[in-house]
């Protein structure tokens, strides 16, 4: 890590246990990174800390060396059932150097292990150290019938830390947050540990910490009235060339020097071939392709393995549990490979030298794409990031410079991009079970446009269907509500009956084989009267008339108004003017200079 942070460790005004600044060597953290200079002393010296900082600052042992080094001095012999509440593996590679902190006592409770094992290892092994997400934690405290006395273990509770506290929020996490707060003794330190800071975070600061240091650490080289949530190592940087361009003149060489964040404008039938060719040329590299939904992680990643050879691809998202935790320690262990995953990726983990993250979809939310750059140039280091954008989601560069403080410059396009989409309708015809994966992962891909939150960019019925089903290689156009009534000659379905293709797996083949000769055997089914379903466009608009009833409920009380959402919807209107050429670069530059940047969010 380069000498760009503050001071050594050495430079500290508490001293640090021997043992710990040997890990601290045996790990190459030679140099202290702003957040951790701040919150170390703090926090040794029994202040309660609010911390604010980039993703990829170096939050985690902000918070690990003081929590250890706290249990370290207390005056009491630790027992057996004495709870201390943590987070991250990084504990486990300081304990291996006090025998006193077994790793059998420090336990892990996250969904998808069985709640009752959970029970039964902290009765029969205790724990000093607790990692835990808010669901599974609430559900130990209310396991007193199973004979797990877990309120009563908290009484001597010493410190409190709450990582990626932002998140946690915005999860739904709240109630759940209020009601461990509720077991925990007031005599604590509490540590609170987020990239943003929200109202609701407010809240939840006055609820659980007293009177908190609060630290603010911005990227060096970045203006104090500046907000930039991205790291000063990651580059920001778009293209509006066509990807089969050539390489510009005079970029290449530049582009090898550093990492950079490039943004690519292609059309729907293109992403998958441009993505594969940008993986096969950097084969030897660690990579992260973010995808909207865990059905396009299904497919896609099925695809890439057989189309990229050589080379260790992982597939994670929210619907693996007990697979998830196996599948990200691997992909950790590599030197370079490539993980396709959903959104559970993008916050509160940490992964070693990660060189490039894809953004195949843009995220929901503007401020889940910070948080998935945030995945490389972490601590100082330097990374890359590409977010893949179709024609008409133009306006997102600016809307991200505007709402996330994330500015983006023109980068070269990718080359040697081939065709394989005719590979992947190859593989559909050779196994139904890639033929289904791809049907869902179109229609999901298409409900999750549909309930983007910058709804202003991302239309529906802005999508090209008949490009977006070629882009997926589709043998033929799903029936949902989404395509009911459109014409769509552009797009050439395969003549055969879908029906006749076969699973590869001779087990499932013969299953349905059986499924089919059963229904035959009944004959058709009666027709039955039944409402149609809606487009999932047409549900959001019911749920978006009452979430806006929330919100203008909710910001009575908050410091955004009317005003201020107005302002970004007309900020965001001016710019699909300024793409369509309705207005002129100078008008739209004269209304931006005049507009206070802070007024942006992403409620749009």
């Amino acid at each position: 890590m380069e000498n760009i942070t503050d001071g050594t460790w050495d430079s500290l005004s508490v001293k640090l246990h021997d043992r710990i600044l040997q890990t601290l060597k045996e790990l190459r953290f030679t140099y202290m990174t702003p957040v951790q200079a701040a919150c170390i002393p703090l926090f040794m010296n029994n202040k309660d800390v609010a911390a604010e900082a980039v993703t990829g600052s170096g939050k985690t042992l902000a918070f690990v060396i003081p929590a250890l080094e706290i249990l370290l001095k207390r005056e009491e012999k630790l027992k057996k059932m004495q709870l201390a509440l943590q987070i991250s593996e990084v504990m486990e590679r300081f304990l291996q150097g006090f025998p006193q902190f077994t790793l059998e006592r420090q336990v892990l409770l996250i969904g998808g292990s069985n709640p009752i094992e959970d029970v039964e290892k902290i009765k029969s092994q205790g724990a000093n150290i607790i990692i835990a997400t808010p669901g599974r934690l609430q559900d130990m405290f209310r396991r007193k019938a199973d004979g797990l006395d877990l309120a009563t273990a908290v009484k001597s509770l010493d410190v409190l830390v709450l990582d990626e506290a932002d998140r946690l929020l915005d999860m739904g996490f709240e109630v759940s947050l209020n009601n461990i707060l509720g077991f925990l003794p007031k005599q604590r330190r509490t540590g609170l540990f987020s990239a943003t800071q929200t109202q609701e975070l407010e809240k939840l600061v006055r609820a659980g910490l007293r009177n908190p240091v609060r630290i603010t650490v911005k990227e060096k080289g970045v203006a104090a009235s500046s907000v930039q949530k991205t790291p000063s190592k990651l580059s920001n940087y778009y293209t509006l060339h066509d990807f089969t361009e050539p390489l510009i003149t005079g970029r290449q060489q530049g582009f090898s020097k550093f990492r950079s964040l490039l943004t690519g404008i292609c059309r729907a039938d293109e992403k998958f071939n441009t993505l594969v060719a940008f993986l096969k040329q950097h084969k030897h590299e660690k990579q992260l392709v973010f995808f909207s939904t865990c059905a396009c992680v299904e497919y896609f990643g099925k695809a890439l393995e057989r189309l990229i050879q050589n080379v260790s691809i992982h597939c994670i998202h929210g619907k693996m549990k007990q697979k998830r935790n196996k599948i990200f320690a691997e992909f950790r262990a590599l030197k370079s490979g490539i993980l396709v995953c959903t959104d559970v990726m993008a916050r509160g983990i940490d992964i070693p030298e990660v060189h490039w993250v894809l953004q195949y979809d843009p995220p929901s939310s503007a401020s889940s794409f910070v948080h998935r750059c945030g995945r490389t140039a972490r601590i100082g280091n330097q990374g890359s990031a590409l977010v893949f954008l179709l024609p008409m989601e133009e306006s997102y560069i600016n809307f991200l410079s505007i709402n996330q403080k994330c500015p983006l410059q023109p980068s070269p396009p990718v080359n040697d991009v081939l065709d394989v989409l005719p590979n992947l309708k190859a593989m559909a015809l050779a196994d139904r079970a890639i033929f289904e994966k791809g049907m869902r992962a179109f229609v999901s891909y298409v409900q999750a446009y549909a309930k983007h939150e910058c709804s202003l960019i991302f239309r529906i019925k802005d999508l090209d269907f008949a490009a977006l089903a070629r882009g997926f290689a589709l043998l033929r156009l799903p029936k949902m509500p989404e395509l009911r009534g459109k014409s769509l000659p552009e797009f050439q379905q395969e003549t055969l009956d879908t029906d006749s293709i076969r699973f590869k797996d001779k087990n499932r083949e013969k299953q349905r084989q059986k499924q089919l000769a059963e229904q035959k055997e009944k004959g058709p089914l009666p027709r039955k009267n039944f409402i149609k379903n809606k487009a999932w466009s047409k549900q959001k608009m019911k749920k978006d008339r009452k979430k806006k009833k929330a919100s203008k409920r909710k910001l009575e009380d908050s410091d955004v108004d009317d005003e201020d959402l107005n302002e970004l919807l007309n900020d965001t209107r001016l710019l699909k003017k300024l793409k369509k050429g309705k207005i002129s670069k100078e008008v739209f530059d004269q209304h931006m200079s005049s507009a206070d940047p802070h007024k942006c969010s992403d409620a749009d």
